[in-house]
């Protein structure tokens, strides 16, 4: 339920706040590697949960840059 409540939110927000998720994420997700590397990190699942939200972030912008081209060609 909390991953679905997650996304729901995610679609909502604009492509600019997702820009900056994204961006955010990303570098949370930079971090933890290199906490991993250096065995510093406890949760290894969380670098799991980070791609994925990262993934769903970058499908959104997907859909709505699609959206988009679709609104401007009719």
């Amino acid at each position: 339920m909390k991953a679905k409540e997650q996304y729901k939110e995610l679609k909502l927000k604009s492509e600019a706040e997702l820009n900056k998720l994204l961006v955010s994420a990303r570098e949370k997700l930079r971090d933890l590697r290199f906490k991993v590397s250096q065995n510093q990190l406890k949760n290894i699942r969380e670098v799991r949960a980070i791609r994925k939200k990262i993934a769903q972030i970058m499908t959104l912008l997907s859909q709505k840059k699609q959206a988009a081209k679709g609104k401007k060609a009719n």
